[in-house]
């Protein structure tokens, strides 16, 4: 890795105004923070700022429901989501708000300058129209059947079963998720950002490294498809920033949102005299800025907001990194499950760390789902941090403090065993500085087995009852203990608060990564206190069902559809005669494919006896095509045919485990054969 100081600017994805913040959300603002500690850690200058989204239809509705003003619920929100924050250890630099004097006047400004160049344009256009509310629908408070492939349940923008964009106008069977009235058509004057103007410069940007492959992949086929002018006016009533110029219409949300993070840094700016706006913003800045987000919002990450910086001559992203879904247990968060988890019900129960050090286990540089199983959860956090790195120094520690008064030896027992430690900082860094968290995690894990391997094996308790032994218990304890601060020094970007805890017993200044390279001797060690406790499933136990008793609280009292629903309630019980009705038959796979512009599918030629059906399955993280051919499995045979944008699938074939290479299609036994029902 390169020693150069380097300036770095790092935002997270501006959490919505209209909510609370829960375990899904924590996953990016975890991984950023874990980045950004790992950057401040190697000496540079990193600065992470974040703020609250704070405009839409949503919170103009929440607050017209609950008797208060929308500045009011957003300086609500804005308490609420600080305090999570600040418990998850969530290192802010700045933590501003999207409807602040310094939004207001970037999104001004961006715009005249879009203006000015050409980039906007105004148009008629029908847009859907509740009569009941008497306003116009946003795109998410409409739901209805997407035109492309058929999926139900979907909003007025985007469909989050194939991905298609599209006007709300287009979606079939609409519905005002706000009355429930079908809504009709009404003409409006909208102003429009030309987006194909920047076809060019944004296929460049994306090839210069500044995207996963993954969304690259995934850009390249909305290039395919056209890039459309975007709509970035809303009509009255709308809480927001009116547009300068055009008596009550508004900026889209989706328009001022990403400005926040510039806003949220010139708020910064203004309070801090060592960082200049300019220098990290203007069109020639060599500095770098990252975003982290989720997959879902890629869309406007990686098209919208370059294209809108370049076209107001700002510069553009040097990387903007995105993130999959939590998961728990292997399923979609859920109220009815107990496992739709606020920040706030888990940190009443448990130790945030905790948290995470299991997100930090589980996190790549990838697009993949995370699962939180909480039994494996459990498992793993009280192994590796209570069972392995904690236990080190509490078996050192006490030995050094009664019998040495606290006092290191003068010299490192083990010289080699301790450049091996210190020797993997270079593979880690690289390991932290790729967001390959999880493969960073097993290199540390790994030392610290070395470390207890190296404990059990010289047992200074046996050592301790024997005559003139006095001294090797001193080394083979300070050397222990050395280890420990070795880990200590490789875990601070994930666990903090532990890491001050542990400088703290060590009675030493705050680690850098550069302490690695010398260990403490003739040192004077703190008494060692108790870092870290096991997590009890009856911890987990409450957390569940303080999560059902939040949606018992609340189910009498019906929401506006937010921002952006990412989990929603889903039913876990079906009666017995819904289930007989589903034909489960065994299926032969006699071709499979690769789907070509899907990331996540195979086509497969399934034979169940008297026809074949062609189904679509999201099985490649986990099968090659090669590895699936001939053999057989089970497939759901009367599910309704759904059209995609590859083309019809008829059927679905049955797989479980967590997800990406973990997952497994249901293969019977021997004796099977195609057609057979599954009783």
């Amino acid at each position: 890795m390169s020693t150069s100081k380097r300036q770095i600017l790092v935002t997270s994805a501006l959490p919505y105004a209209n909510g609370s913040i829960h375990l899904g959300h924590l996953v990016e603002y975890i991984q950023t923070d874990i980045w950004v500690r790992f950057q401040k850690m190697q000496g540079h200058d990193c600065v992470y700022v974040c703020a609250d989204d704070a405009h839409g239809t949503p919170i103009m509705l929440r607050a017209q429901n609950e008797g208060i003003s929308p500045e009011e619920l957003i300086a609500r929100s804005d308490k609420e989501h600080q305090a999570d924050f600040s418990d998850f250890n969530i290192g802010f630099d700045n933590f501003h708000s999207t409807h602040s004097p310094e939004n207001r006047e970037l999104v001004e400004y961006i715009y005249k300058q879009l203006n000015n160049s050409g980039h906007i344009e105004t148009r008629t256009i029908n847009q859907a129209y509740d009569p009941e509310k008497e306003m116009f629908l946003p795109d998410r408070f409409i739901k209805g059947t997407c035109p492309k492939c058929g999926a139900e349940d979907q909003y007025g923008d985007n469909c989050e079963v194939c991905g298609a964009t599209y006007s709300p106008t287009e979606l079939k069977n609409p519905v005002s998720a706000i009355s429930g009235a079908t809504p009709t058509e009404k003409e409006s004057e909208h102003y429009f950002f030309k987006l194909g103007d920047f076809e060019p410069m944004l296929k460049t940007w994306i090839q210069g490294e500044h995207v996963q492959p993954e969304i690259s992949r995934k850009l390249n086929e909305w290039f395919e498809a056209g890039l459309q002018a975007w709509d970035i006016s809303r009509d009255a009533p709308y809480f927001g920033f009116e547009i300068p110029g055009a008596e009550g219409k508004f900026f889209y949300v989706w328009l001022d949102a990403p400005v926040g993070y510039m806003a949220s840094f010139k708020n910064l700016c203004d309070k801090t005299e060592d960082l200049d706006f300019d220098s990290y913003w203007n069109k020639d800045s060599d500095y770098e800025v990252y975003h982290f987000i989720g997959k879902d919002i890629a869309y406007f990450h990686t098209l919208f907001w370059p294209a809108i910086l370049a076209g107001a001559g700002f510069r553009t992203p040097t990387g903007v990194f995105c993130h999959g879904f939590l998961t728990v247990n292997g399923l979609k968060m859920s109220k009815s499950r107990g496992t739709f988890i606020t920040a706030r019900t888990y940190l009443d129960n448990l130790n945030p760390e905790y948290l995470r050090y299991y997100f930090a286990a589980k996190l790549g540089s990838g697009i993949e789902d995370l699962d939180l199983n909480l039994e494996d959860f459990q498992l793993r956090v009280n192994s590796d941090l209570v069972g392995k790195v904690v236990n080190i120094a509490s078996r050192c520690a006490g030995f050094i403090n009664k019998r040495f008064e606290g006092q290191l030896s003068a010299e490192c027992a083990e010289p080699e065993l301790y450049a091996q430690f210190a020797e993997a900082r270079d593979k880690i860094a690289d390991l932290y500085n790729k967001r390959e968290f999880s493969h960073a995690v097993r290199e540390i894990m790994a030392l610290a087995d070395k470390a207890n391997q190296y404990i059990d094996e010289k047992k200074p308790w046996v050592l301790a009852k024997e005559d003139g032994k006095d001294d090797e218990v001193q080394q083979v304890c300070s050397m222990g203990i050395n280890l420990f601060r070795a880990l200590i020094i490789y875990l601070k970007p994930i666990l903090p608060t532990m890491a001050e805890q542990s400088e703290s017993f060590l009675n030493i200044e705050p680690l850098s990564w550069d302490d690695i390279a010398t260990p403490l001797t003739d040192h004077t060690i703190n008494k060692f206190k108790p870092l870290m406790t096991r997590v009890e499933k009856e911890k987990l136990d409450v957390i569940v069902e303080s999560s059902k008793a939040n949606l018992a609280q609340t189910s009498k009292a019906p929401k506006p559809v937010a921002k952006e629903s990412k989990t929603e309630a889903v039913a876990d019980h079906i009666e017995f005669d819904d289930f007989a009705k589903i034909d489960l038959r065994i299926a032969r796979i006699v071709k499979a494919e690769h789907v070509e512009g899907a990331d996540k599918l195979l086509q497969l030629t399934l034979d169940i006896g008297d026809e074949t059906r062609n189904v679509f399955a999201g099985i490649k993280s986990a099968y090659a095509p090669e590895d699936l051919q001939g053999k057989l499995t089970v497939m759901v045979a009367n599910l309704k045919p759904r059209k995609m944008r590859f083309g019809v699938s008829e059927g679905m074939v049955l797989a479980a485990g967590p997800g990406g290479k973990d997952l497994w299609i249901l293969e019977p036994h021997e004796g099977a054969q195609p057609g057979m029902k599954v009783k």
